[in-house]
């Protein structure tokens, strides 16, 4: 039999559901994908700068100096045994990462409206490389930290050990809210106006200019409802180390809310995933 008359008898078999329940080995078999996207969009950002990457410096650098000067040098806060521009910047760290995050992961599906409506691949690897390329910006920004530790012969003790365990949480954080938020701004275009307000007025209730054991006793666990506030107190209880100190119940809460959110925002991704070609 020859190979055309083989060929004209094979069978072409649409099984239902295959996709749902081959989606997460095929976001490892879509993983060049996920390489590509998040190179692409860390090249964009930089190309065509004066100054290039430096601007993952600048920008949390003068906003350290702001807080220094406001709660450090004029609000006289507690630095916890540390250097005031160190408390904040081991503070600014997560947050930033954070901030960035849900500003890329936001108007990422937006970004890449063509690819999605085109070619079929797991779409929760577009937030993903957005949350990648914020991560950068995270790497880059630590150096200022290594700065400052420097210039103040400031020695971190073994919590610095930990410190990995605390950005696993950051990412988590940041993962489950980007996720919300690029699924929303699908649907509504509106939220592409209430992510800059959300995270401007998010650094204000979070305690990054300020330590977090100045609220008074008895509203600190409601204070703690801010996920951010467990991830910036573990960040400083690490890098700071000396008299920091983690407000056990409070993080215990922050901890639980940012397993909620990432767990919340993949199931809400993955439910909304399949209207996305036809919406954006």
């Amino acid at each position: 039999m020859s190979s055309q008359n083989i060929a004209s008898q094979q069978e072409l078999v649409i099984e239902a559901g295959r996709t749902e329940r081959q989606y997460w080995k095929d976001l490892w078999r879509y993983r060049e994908l996920f390489y590509f996207l998040a190179w692409r969009d860390i090249l964009v950002r930089y190309k065509q700068t004066a100054i290039g990457i430096a601007w993952a410096l600048i920008r949390p650098f003068l906003t350290m100096v702001v807080f220094t000067v406001v709660f450090g040098n004029l609000a006289k806060l507690p630095s916890q045994g540390a250097p005031y521009p160190i408390l904040v910047f081991a503070a600014m760290l997560p947050w930033q990462f954070f901030a960035n995050a849900l500003s890329e992961c936001s108007n990422s599906l937006i970004t890449n409206a063509n690819l999605i409506s085109k070619v079929y691949f797991p779409r929760l690897i577009v937030p993903t490389s957005a949350v990648i390329v914020s991560f950068v910006d995270f790497m880059v920004s630590g150096m200022i930290l290594l700065g400052l530790m420097a210039w103040y012969n400031f020695v971190p003790d073994w919590r610095i050990l930990t410190l990995p365990l605390f950005i696993l949480i950051a990412f988590a954080a940041s993962m489950g809210a980007g996720l919300w938020l690029a699924a929303l701004n699908v649907e509504y275009r509106d939220f592409r106006y209430v992510v800059p307000f959300f995270v401007q007025f998010g650094l204000y209730i979070s305690p990054v200019g300020f330590s977090s054991s100045i609220v008074p006793e008895k509203w600190r666990l409601l204070y703690s409802l801010n996920p951010m506030v467990g991830v910036i107190d573990g960040f400083r209880w690490a890098i700071l180390g000396g008299d920091s100190r983690i407000y056990l119940p409070g993080f215990a809460l922050s901890l639980t809310l940012v397993i909620l959110l990432l767990w919340s925002g993949i199931w809400y991704f993955r439910k909304m995933e399949r209207t996305f070609a036809d919406v954006i």
